[in-house]
């Protein structure tokens, strides 16, 4: 869980009391301590689900309400996904355009989740912003059910590369790593399934921004401009494989139409179109 030192840091940045978890930097330390996750899943939008096909006919177009990226649906026959990895920039994410309040968004790489939901393994950064100017950073690892939790001491900022990883040492244990290219600082988590029933599968690979969800709400979605996810592979049987032939998600709320994604070769794209 965050540390003392980070709370205060973030503190600093605020000057509102506690209040609904998608309404304040504070609330959002606070899912931190509830023990709250990211979402296992991407949800179907409230106007339904709908797959076109993209320009690219290797590749099609679903909405989601949280999920914006690139997910490999399946392995290669015969294999299971025991590696994931990709590299971005972290944003200066901003309050939308008359936006108040506080925003959020999180890029992180994960295996599972997508079509197989019994667990998923997953690593990232959040990004946060408030109309008044204030930003956070965070980045974590989670095996879901179990709850996120932050990566004490590892400090990112904007314009920072940071290349994440998950790897599955067998179907009940991975490990998370973080690598910040500027300061040359690696982190990296050993994790256990949490439960019985955790078990992993290596049925999806995901390079994936996305608004989360606290106190059972989609927090508000910050103005991330964009995230491109460079080096993103798979590895399936000892064999890489890159985004070739993945399904695209993009981020549809009320109606709206929230994200733009693209996926070529080893590089994932995801801008904010508000």
């Amino acid at each position: 869980m965050k540390t003392q030192a980070a709370l205060a840091t973030l503190g600093s940045l605020l000057s509102v009391t506690l209040a609904a978890p998608s309404t304040s930097l504070e609330s959002r330390i606070q899912r931190r301590a509830l023990g709250l996750t990211h979402d296992p899943t991407p949800f179907e939008p409230a106007t339904g689900d709908f797959e076109a096909p993209k320009t690219d006919n290797e590749t099609q177009l679903a909405y989601s309400s949280n999920w914006s990226g690139a997910v490999l649906e399946s392995p290669p026959a015969g294999s299971t996904f025991s590696q994931v990895t990709g590299s971005f920039t972290v944003p200066r994410p901003s309050a939308p355009s008359g936006g108040r309040g506080t925003y959020a968004a999180s890029a992180w790489v994960g295996i599972d989740g997508d079509t197989y939901g019994a667990a998923i393994l997953q690593t990232g950064c959040d990004f946060t912003a408030s109309s008044s100017g204030g930003t956070a950073y965070d980045c974590w690892y989670e095996y879901f059910p179990n709850p996120l939790t932050d990566f004490s001491n590892f400090a990112v900022t904007a314009g920072d590369v940071i290349t994440a990883t998950v790897v599955t040492t067998s179907a009940t244990a991975g490990t998370a790593t973080l690598r910040n290219s500027r300061t040359g600082q690696q982190v990296t988590q050993q994790l256990t399934a949490p439960n019985a029933n955790a078990r992993l599968a290596g049925q999806n690979a995901e390079w994936i921004v996305e608004d989360f969800s606290s106190g059972g709400n989609l927090v508000p979605f910050a103005n991330f401009g964009s995230v491109s996810f460079t080096g993103a592979t798979a590895t399936a049987g000892g064999r890489r494989v890159d985004t070739t032939g993945s399904q695209i998600l993009e981020i549809q709320q009320n109606g709206r139409v929230l994200t733009s994604a693209s996926a070529s070769g080893s590089g994932v794209q995801v801008r904010y179109t508000g």
